[in-house]
């Protein structure tokens, strides 16, 4: 959803853009000549720097804390965009891009891009949310479920792409980038492979999260998974009755919750329906533990 106060941002981003571009004299290249890319998210920024290693300086456009829905870039990190030779899109329809990317890419035109979709089959929105009403307008805006990242065979996906990039853009640096490719690709072989073992015998299973974070990964290892709030509609009585009786006649135990949602209306749920809450942010930056965090307590939840 565009709000109305973000035209007059838009307008002051492009002008900070445009006296950022011209004030710098080293673009492409960080202060200590590693390699500017920004990325959009948390867990792309392992992956870059997983890859890129000492050849890169990253710059995450979303912070920690921050939502993607609903954040706003800061002029530092416009600096920071001016200098830099390479945006990572998520490319799968995350708000921040959706609303800003055409902006900021058309004030820096020497950036390359890489879109860490492509590759991926992306999901719809609404898919693992049948019984959802739907709503015409945000479908239009939001036909694929952005979070591809939370399935570790996507990630797999997204860092080749992240590497073919950084070959293109530093040819020089190709071995380098390959031995840390490589190395990085094995490990999230191996947090797949550990993954799909623990959960073998939870096949079909249910979990609830408040926020639609988890089709891919849902998907990806035979789960059912149902969101309460889905791209941020608002919860309507018949909706929330509904996720307390189906919850409740499935057993669930307990609701997952990113930290960016909050805790108050989760809780009124998990009330409800006699669960427990336990915080898993999606955007955490350390992608390899997280995931394995989340495997451990889906297990504990079953």
């Amino acid at each position: 959803m565009i709000y109305p106060s973000r035209l007059m941002i838009s307008v002051v981003l492009v002008l900070t853009l445009l006296a950022l571009s011209a004030a710098s004299c080293s673009k492409g290249v960080a202060d200590d000549d590693r390699l500017g890319v920004i990325v959009s998210i948390l867990p792309q920024a392992e992956f870059l720097e997983k890859v890129g290693g000492d050849r890169v300086d990253v710059t995450v456009m979303v912070p920690y804390g921050a939502d993607p829905h609903y954040y706003e870039p800061s002029p530092v990190q416009m600096m920071k965009l001016a200098r830099s030779s390479m945006y990572v899109k998520v490319g799968s329809g995350i708000e921040f891009e959706l609303f800003y990317l055409d902006q900021i890419l058309a004030q820096n035109r020497d950036m390359i891009v890489v879109d860490c979709s492509r590759g991926i089959t992306l999901l719809p929105a609404d898919h693992d949310h049948a019984h959802e009403p739907q709503n015409n307008e945000q479908e239009e805006e939001h036909a694929t479920d952005p979070h591809i990242w939370l399935s570790p065979v996507n990630a797999r996906i997204m860092v080749q792409n992240i590497f073919e990039g950084l070959v293109h853009l530093d040819p020089e640096g190709r071995g380098y980038y390959e031995e840390n490719r490589d190395a990085y690709l094995q490990e999230l072989r191996e947090l797949d492979e550990e993954i799909r073992a623990e959960l073998a015998n939870s096949q079909g299973s249910l979990f609830l999260s408040y926020h639609d974070f988890a089709g891919y990964f849902a998907e990806e290892y035979g789960l059912n998974f149902m969101a309460i709030e889905v791209e941020g509609k608002d919860l309507s009585p018949l909706w929330i009755q509904e996720i307390v009786q189906t919850a409740r006649s499935m057993g669930v135990k307990v609701i997952f919750s990113p930290p960016q949602s909050g805790l108050e209306r989760v809780s009124v749920i998990a009330r409800e329906i006699g669960a427990g809450i336990v915080e898993f942010d999606p955007l955490a930056r350390h992608y390899v533990e997280n995931m394995r965090v989340f495997a451990r307590e889906l297990i504990k939840a079953s």
